[in-house]
């Protein structure tokens, strides 16, 4: 799969300046925020347990969940954000991985968070992607999902980046039927800045209990 050694080498080369303007980016902008704080209060509701912060980057989102009292680590293809998110959040767990094969246990798993991290995954892979986050969590378990709204693909350039990398841009209806194909079941939909340039969304789904 070329597209992955793209990714990783892409975010390996930006893993610096990226950190760096990321870092407050969760206390900008609060609505993103507050779909952390749902999760985290998700993963509870359904009696806690590891979760796994799926494309973690610098690892703030993980360090957020961790403030929160969750239970999170974060697994990222790109060897050289992990090295920031260890450096900077020493606290937590962080290993570098796909989330296109997880060495993570099956059904172990309270919840995974996908924030904007499927950007960059292929239509024709987020099946997969999407099977590996239901073989990990256990039944009950809950997954969130965000990432930014629109049709087809864009390149995604900086000036410290040596060539564009793909961002992928999908319809909420999209993700939320390719949940429910691989078993989910979709509980809220959240739509962020729907009448701005860069329209986005975050979509809650769970696992279902087995029946009594």
């Amino acid at each position: 799969m070329g597209w992955l050694s793209e990714v990783r080498d892409s975010y390996d080369s930006i893993a610096v300046g990226y950190a760096d303007e990321t870092r407050d980016l969760l206390d900008r902008l609060l609505h993103v925020r507050a779909g952390v704080v749902l999760f985290a209060d998700l993963v509870r509701s359904v009696g806690g347990g590891p979760v796994l912060d799926a494309g973690c980057g610098p690892g703030h989102t993980t360090a957020l969940l961790r403030e929160l009292g969750v239970d999170a680590f974060g697994v990222d293809l790109s060897p050289a954000m992990i090295e920031i998110a260890r450096r900077e959040h020493p606290e937590a767990r962080f290993e570098v991985g796909s989330m296109t094969e997880l060495d993570i246990a099956d059904e172990s798993l309270a919840g995974v968070i996908a924030w904007w991290s499927l950007i960059h995954i292929p239509d024709e892979a987020v099946p997969g992607v999407l099977a590996e986050f239901h073989r990990v969590l256990r039944p009950g378990g809950v997954l969130a999902a965000g990432f930014h709204v629109g049709d087809g693909r864009e390149e995604r350039i900086r000036d410290d980046q040596p060539a564009p990398v793909y961002g992928y841009l999908r319809q909420p209806s999209r993700v939320a039927d390719w949940l429910r194909e691989a078993g989910f079941t979709v509980e809220s939909q959240h739509l962020l800045s729907p009448d701005g340039p860069k329209p986005g969304a975050i979509l809650f789904a769970c696992l279902p209990r087995p029946s009594a």
